[in-house]
């Protein structure tokens, strides 16, 4: 549909964001979504019920693949390690390198594509709060997880407090399971890439990205299938309330931050541009004269051959 504007009005152009203002925003949500898990730590005997309900929960439904999964990578050394790799870091390389290469190419999609983001990320914050959950790896031994994050933590910079580095521990909430924003924020990074990536490799770097994370994150023994399940469905929720984030924001900086406003086609600015000053030149003129000097406001033309001009039909003789 083309792009149509009120008659009468220029409108203003849209105002471009900036890397030094983008960079900030960005910095000051990931700095409250990790403040917030810190403080949603909730009590660890209500993250272990909760946990062992999903479990229960899935083992009636036969959807407890993280059992497989996590015996294979224990097994499987050349599988569990990069796993581990895979899990530890991806996450917090592969999204921002996503944001930057759509501000940098897709500006146009950017605003919407980040607001996505950070909406989904906002409300998997309070699922943390309200349901926090003791992912299988801290289960009790007896229900058969193995953390591959302790097992192969030689091989990285990890310990035994998931993907945080040795002795750092305490910095990170391990009981912020429900739900897998390892998984929502790939699905984010997925869709990003199958929609505008533009190349065969994008696209499939688009599915295989969220679905090898999913996989990875059961193996490892970090979360269950329905944590990623509820991952996925976050994302679902934020896409559905970004517009109406941006309407908000955009609300609030047109009420704050003064903006230029139309310029009326009607306007002196907009008549300016008209140079004749009221010449008129008719056919065969080379140079227009100034009727209204020598008639007169509200004066009518002659019928003389000499104000009359060339396209009028000369006098009897």
């Amino acid at each position: 549909m083309p792009h149509t504007e009120t008659p009468g009005t220029e409108a203003a152009p849209t105002p471009r964001l900036r890397w030094w203002t983008e960079l900030p925003l960005i910095l000051l949500v990931y700095a409250c979504y990790s403040a917030g898990r810190l403080l949603a730590r909730g009590d660890v005997s209500g993250a272990v019920d909760h946990g062992l309900t999903i479990l229960r929960f899935e083992k009636a439904l036969y959807l407890n693949f993280e059992h497989p999964l996590n015996r294979l990578f224990t097994r499987e050394a050349w599988i569990g390690i990069p796993a581990d790799f895979w899990y530890a870091s991806l996450h917090y390389l592969v999204t921002p390198a996503v944001l930057v290469w759509l501000f940098r190419s897709r500006a146009v999609r950017y605003r919407a594509a980040r607001t996505w983001l950070m909406t989904s990320t906002l409300i998997g914050l309070i699922g943390f709060t309200l349901l926090p959950t003791c992912p299988p790896r801290l289960l009790d031994a007896s229900h058969g997880f193995v953390d591959t994050m302790a097992q192969y933590s030689s091989y990285g910079w990890w310990g035994g407090a998931a993907s945080a580095p040795r002795g750092m521990g305490d910095m990170t909430n391990q009981y912020a399971a429900m739900p897998s924003l390892h998984v929502g924020w790939a699905l984010w990074c997925g869709v990003m890439l199958w929609r505008h990536g533009g190349t065969r490799a994008a696209k499939t770097a688009g599915v295989a990205y969220p679905l090898i994370t999913t996989i990875v994150v059961m193996g490892t023994a970090n979360h269950y299938f329905l944590d990623a399940a509820a991952g996925a469905a976050v994302m679902g929720v934020g896409l559905l309330l970004a517009p109406f984030v941006m309407r908000a924001a955009d609300g609030v900086k047109a009420r704050f931050v003064p903006s230029a406003a139309p310029v009326p086609a009607g306007s002196s600015a907009a008549s300016s541009s008209i140079v004749s000053a009221g010449c008129q030149t008719s056919a065969g003129e080379r140079i227009p004269r100034q009727r209204e000097s020598r008639l007169g406001a509200g004066a009518e033309p002659g019928a003389s051959p000499k104000d009359a001009g060339d396209g009028a039909p000369a006098a009897a003789r």
